[in-house]
């Protein structure tokens, strides 16, 4: 059978380079092509709610990109650094811990002084200039959506806001990416790899990402 049926192999499989990230980079185009028309600058402070795949890498990218990722959640608890988390750094003690609660890491030191932990509820509704849902269905809703105070909430997971929620964002001027644009990433690289594997093309990393944007 040909490698083509399926998507999201490995490399010795027949795999494409980049998959394992191409959600939050695809993400990643985006948001810059988004902070360049509604005037987000580096240094700008953003939460992330999820930290898994996409949540890490968006997380990673954002941070060496020059932002500052003040919030961090998986699905057992909130971490809040004021100064700035480091996702590398909180991804190592999340796999050491079980859980970025907890994981308070300024650099790449991890400590009780550098932040708190904060319930999801609170990560939603903190004062941030982007607030980036990438773990739960109906993370915001309405009973939760007048609380959120990002100036963008950019959806990394898929149905991150209800349609009730939308429509109380877009009353209180809050711009929101949907999540069918923002995490297009994934499939768009899942269809590389069916396309190099139909015709037995193998693509580098820098080509994916080149046709990716």
């Amino acid at each position: 059978p040909t490698p083509a049926i399926v998507t999201g192999k490995s490399l010795a499989r027949g795999g494409s380079e980049g998959r394992h990230s191409a959600t939050a980079q695809g993400a990643l185009y985006l948001f810059d092509l988004v902070a360049k028309k509604i005037g987000i600058k580096k240094g700008a402070t953003i939460a992330i709610q999820g930290f898994g795949n996409a949540g890490y890498f968006m997380a990673k990218f954002l941070y060496d990109a020059g932002y500052k990722i003040i919030a961090v959640a998986d699905s057992h608890g909130a971490a809040y650094v004021p100064d700035g988390a480091d996702p590398d750094a909180t991804m190592a003690c999340k796999e050491q811990k079980g859980t970025v609660a907890g994981c308070y890491c300024k650099g790449s030191v991890c400590d009780i002084r550098f932040g708190r932990r904060i319930s999801q509820e609170k990560l939603l509704a903190l004062p941030v200039d982007v607030l980036i849902p990438a773990a739960l269905e109906n993370a915001i809703n309405k009973t939760n959506a007048a609380s959120v105070r990002a100036k963008l909430v950019f959806e990394l997971a898929n149905g991150p806001t209800t349609p009730e929620a939308d429509a109380i964002l877009e009353k209180r001027g809050i711009i929101v990416i949907p999540d069918i644009l923002t995490n297009a990433g994934g499939v768009t690289v899942s269809y590389f790899e069916w396309y190099q594997n139909t015709h037995r093309e193998k693509w580098n990393l820098t080509k994916v990402k080149k046709e990716l944007k």
